[in-house]
């Protein structure tokens, strides 16, 4: 009987955790046109020399191409350290819209989506939106740390990308 109640307990508190996802969210505003916005967050190969929080990011699977069920390897630089995360492509829109999923372990332990949006707010200008969704039943016991040293990283991963576009799209309208 005990086991039939742990049991019963544990696939509740997982089914829970999946309907109350922990989000996380930061946008900035860049004036830059989606195109040159998608070009620097795509640009992977140039992520080591602005981007503060996915310091390395690079297509894994067949043929390196960006595209849903593509497998990325991110290397994540937070308060608490470096860590590598192997996610997959769910959504490649150009100058729309990215987003893939990270899991650790079988699912019901702990997934994150992690979307970048681009949206037009004006002539020549967008609001980049990156945002996270974690569910899992490890969530509710780091939620405390993902607001306080992931989504910071999300800021400054932001205002760098808004930065870099900004600057290359002052260079491209100068020429």
């Amino acid at each position: 009987m005990a086991l039939l109640v742990s049991s019963t307990a544990l696939a509740g508190y997982t089914a829970w955790t999946h309907t109350h996802p922990v989000r996380l969210e930061a946008s900035v505003e860049i004036a830059a046109e989606p195109e040159q916005v998608w070009d620097v967050l795509t640009d992977f190969d140039a992520y080591p020399r602005w981007n503060p929080f996915l310091q390395e990011a690079e297509v894994t699977s067949a043929g390196a191409e960006l595209r849903p069920g593509a497998t990325l390897r991110n290397r994540m630089v937070d308060a608490g350290g470096a860590s590598t995360f192997t996610p997959t492509v769910q959504v490649v829109e150009p100058d729309r819209e990215l987003r893939w999923l990270g899991k650790v372990g079988p699912g019901w332990l702990a997934d994150g989506e992690h979307r970048f949006l681009i949206e037009p707010t004006g002539h020549g200008t967008v609001r980049l939106i990156q945002s996270e969704r974690f569910t899992g039943v490890l969530i509710p016991f780091v939620e405390g740390y993902l607001k306080d040293n992931t989504l910071p990283q999300f800021h400054a991963m932001n205002q760098a990308l808004k930065e870099r576009a900004e600057h290359l799209a002052t260079r491209a309208n100068d020429s």
